[in-house]
């Protein structure tokens, strides 16, 4: 009996030391630490092949803007009409200002393409960082207070979202005699925050019923705290889906404006400005038009894919 005894407590022993040491690992998925939105998003988007090549062209447009040095050591406003008279593209040898061939005056249309892309993507840039700043603003006031801020605000931006986008553009930009940059920026934000102004009072409506704000506006947090600090973080998704697709559709837009010669014009590098004059030559030279408005069609289409793949990631009914 004793010996009998004796085994039983060991085995006891034994039992509890291995369901000690098996204790940490079926505890460790419970205890590891749940991933947030933002966290998701970015496992997902490092594994979607639409983000990653959206993701490069859009850095080789950034670094050609802003480093065109880096593409071409021509200059986009040397022109010798004597001996690049609308010269076609030449890849017989590695003289770069060749490969797309000359425009009208003589330039080189590869100088042009890289130095343009500096123009397009500052007013895409710019209009959509306007847009949402101020769309942002709107929206979450309005959502917040409700009542009469919300009645006021919504059909203040009812009223901007029934004037035609191009149309109301092209009114307000020939007011001005010299169409710089800042000024097509400022033009085309005037009248483009409507969207992201609805989407930020939606997200800001169902937000501010959550437990945690009320929780800190009864502990007696400020409106300014409440909606920065609480609010804007949960309801950012949703606008940075709605401005990163809006992008691509800025640049185009600033395309169309140049190329009806009321948006950006010389001496300004543009793609618009190079597609407008590229429509004289279509017949004898399609070239100087095609390039660079397939260089408008990629640059769209890469923020089109990019804000598609933000979308999918960030939208948890998607996934």
């Amino acid at each position: 009996m004793p010996e009998k005894t004796a085994d039983k407590v060991e085995l006891s022993k034994a039992t509890a030391a291995e369901s000690e040491a098996a204790a940490p690992e079926t505890a460790t998925p419970a205890a590891a630490k749940a991933r947030s939105l933002w966290s998701d998003a970015w496992y997902d988007l490092r594994r979607n092949p639409l983000f990653l090549i959206s993701s490069v062209l859009i850095v080789l447009l950034l670094v050609m803007a802003f480093a065109p040095s880096l593409f071409t050591s021509a200059s986009p406003r040397d022109a010798d009409l004597a001996k690049h008279y609308l010269q076609p593209p030449n890849w017989s040898h590695f003289f770069e200002p060749d490969w797309f061939g000359y425009d009208g005056q003589g330039r080189s249309i590869y100088a042009r393409v890289v130095h343009g892309a500096r123009a397009s993507i500052l007013v895409g840039v710019g209009v959509t960082l306007l847009v949402t700043i101020l769309g942002t603003a709107v929206g979450m006031t309005a959502g917040y207070f409700g009542g009469l801020v919300d009645a006021l605000l919504s059909r203040i931006t009812d009223v901007f979202m029934g004037i035609p986008y191009m149309l109301g553009a092209l009114v307000i930009l020939t007011t001005f005699a010299e169409r710089k940059i800042w000024v097509v920026i400022a033009a085309m934000a005037f009248l483009g925050w409507t969207t992201i102004a609805r989407v930020a009072r939606g997200a800001v409506v169902t937000i501010k019923q959550s437990d945690y704000v009320v929780a800190a506006r009864a502990l007696g947090a400020s409106t300014t705290r409440i909606m920065l600090k609480h609010i804007l973080p949960n309801a950012l998704a949703p606008i940075i889906v709605v401005a990163t697709i809006a992008l691509g559709g800025y640049i185009a837009a600033e395309a169309t404006l140049s190329f009806l010669g009321i948006g950006l014009a010389e001496p300004t590098v543009s793609w618009g400005v190079d597609v407008a004059t590229g429509k004289q030559q279509l017949r004898n030279a399609p070239y100087v038009l095609i390039i660079p408005s397939v260089m408008v069609s990629i640059t769209v289409l890469s923020f089109l894919m990019f804000g598609d793949a933000v979308r999918n990631a960030l939208d948890p009914k998607l996934r």
